[in-house]
């Protein structure tokens, strides 16, 4: 049955929106004047059962103009691994829930002024990072990634000073829930026992519904919570995702990728790339990932622990995150190289081909689609017919013996080399958001011009087709470009 698409949808209180003040309050936004649409998301507006056309009713509801008291909640985190105490909803605001054919999904707006929690902060979001966020929301859900969604980005000539003077926009935001780890860390190291057992009956009722079956529906959510999580770093890891800032406050408790800021995705491959340039000891680098998410997860279990109240239970589910993530990062590897089946030397060629992509800086994202259109013909002979700026030297005796390896490998593979094509180009992208594409909107926008912006976001919606009228999207910048620095800022 399709939704019949609603004009002015009605929103129903998020689920948390029970828990006692100051946890969660209701609260005026700050509307943006002179709002301007800058890109609105047809084709998830039209799965939330909405209009699929853009409308002034909208644009007003989505620059804060026409909801009286949205909610915004309390949390707190680890920021850089320390204790950051109260963070919270400093400019995000929610809508409130639509019912829609996939359940109950938050609309979120991020940039409509100050809340309760906003501490130092003006509560506003510039041009520049919504266009990011809005573009890696989709660009993720593009790749088959968990992820919040982004449904609208508008824009306003409001000033907002940041390093410079920059103007304002409000991106909304989309997802099942906010719920962060952050949530139960505040209710529980500020001893807020009866509000933590009363936000931990909401989240399981409305997600983890098999875990209250559980003995011990705690650690049965916590599991479920590490097994979510270690899939995430490994779907992460296998596009060369960088999030940048992984806090436990910008992680989901549904194992969404949430809050993009500092994110990159990996160009010339290194194991220890940085993407944050605020991250100088390189805790959230792209090699750190896995055990930042084990970390955090760690720190979901100390929230967690006044309910679970059994050490040894608890430090056996985090013991299992190792195992879960190293199944499915191979698994993931696996099937970029178009393996259906189980070899045992299938981890020790992908171990090679990593350390030859690190030796060689090569670009991870063309290499593996590449490999997709490969004919066996030039696999046997040791060679690789890819673009130049891949960076794959065919000549090395390193590269021909590698590559003659996967050859071999492949053909223990059932099925046709064509077939085999097919599976591998529906799983390496063409496309994903390089810093420099995101650069490309964000200036065009700057001047007035959302055209690219649409252009791109559409693209990164489906990555794995060719568009071949946006080919040159597929590859990093010129020689010679300038870098774009991203920081917590972004």
């Amino acid at each position: 049955m399709t939704a019949v698409p609603q004009e002015d949808p009605p929103f129903s209180a998020p689920h948390w929106s029970g828990l006692p003040a100051p946890h969660a309050q209701r609260v005026r936004m700050q509307p943006l004047p002179q709002p301007v649409w800058g890109d609105w998301n047809e084709a998830l507006a039209s799965s939330l059962g909405l209009a699929a056309g853009p409308s002034t009713a909208w644009l007003q509801r989505l620059s804060g103009h026409t909801v009286a008291a949205p909610w915004c909640s309390a949390y707190a985190g680890h920021q850089f691994g320390v204790w950051a105490g109260l963070l919270g909803d400093g400019r995000a605001h929610t809508l409130g829930c639509l019912n829609t054919e996939q359940g109950p999904q938050e609309i979120q707006l991020k940039g409509a002024g100050l809340t309760p929690f906003s501490r130092m902060g003006d509560g506003r979001a510039v041009l520049r990072s919504s266009i990011r966020e809005y573009l890696c929301s989709e660009a993720m859900a593009g790749l088959g990634i968990p992820t919040t969604r982004a449904l609208a980005l508008v824009g306003s000539p409001l000033p907002v000073q940041r390093e410079t003077r920059e103007t304002a926009a409000i991106v909304t935001r989309v997802a099942p829930s906010f719920m962060r780890i952050g949530h139960f860390e505040h209710l529980s190291h500020h001893g807020h026992r009866d509000a933590l057992r009363q936000l931990f009956a909401l989240v399981l009722e409305d997600f983890f519904p098999a875990c209250a079956a559980e003995a011990q529906p705690a650690l049965a959510l916590l599991q479920t919570v590490i097994e979510r999580t270690a899939r995430l770093m490994a779907q992460w890891q296998c596009v060369g995702f960088c999030h940048g800032v992984m806090n436990t406050d910008n992680m989901s408790i549904l194992g969404l990728t949430l809050d993009y800021g500092p994110f990159g995705f990996l160009e010339a491959y290194d194991a220890q790339h940085i993407c944050n340039h605020s991250d100088r000891s390189g805790r959230y680098a792209y090699a750190q990932q896995p055990l930042m998410g084990w970390w955090n997860c760690g720190a979901l279990a100390s929230a967690l622990q006044p309910l679970i109240q059994d050490a040894q239970a608890t430090q056996n589910a985090l013991d299992t995150f190792e195992t879960l993530f190293e199944a499915n990062l191979l698994e993931g590897f696996r099937a970029k190289l178009g393996w259906r089946i189980h070899q045992e030397e299938d981890a020790l060629l992908i171990q090679q081909l990593l350390a030859l992509m690190q030796r060689d800086r090569v670009d991870f994202t063309g290499l593996f689609r590449a490999l997709s259109v490969q004919e066996p013909s030039a696999l046997r002979t040791g060679r690789l017919q890819a673009p130049s700026w891949v960076g794959v030297d065919s000549s090395h005796p390193d590269w021909a013996q590698w590559l003659q390896a996967y050859d071999r490998r492949c053909t223990q593979e059932p099925g046709s080399p064509q077939e085999r094509r097919a599976a591998m180009q529906g799983i390496n992208p063409k496309y994903v958001l390089r810093n420099h594409l995101a650069q490309e909107a964000i200036e065009a926008a700057q001047g007035g011009d959302f055209q690219c912006l649409h252009a791109l976001r559409q693209v990164l919606q489906s990555p794995f087709q060719e568009h071949p009228e946006w080919s040159r999207w597929a590859q990093p910048a010129a020689p010679g470009s300038p870098q774009v620095c991203v920081s917590c800022s972004s």
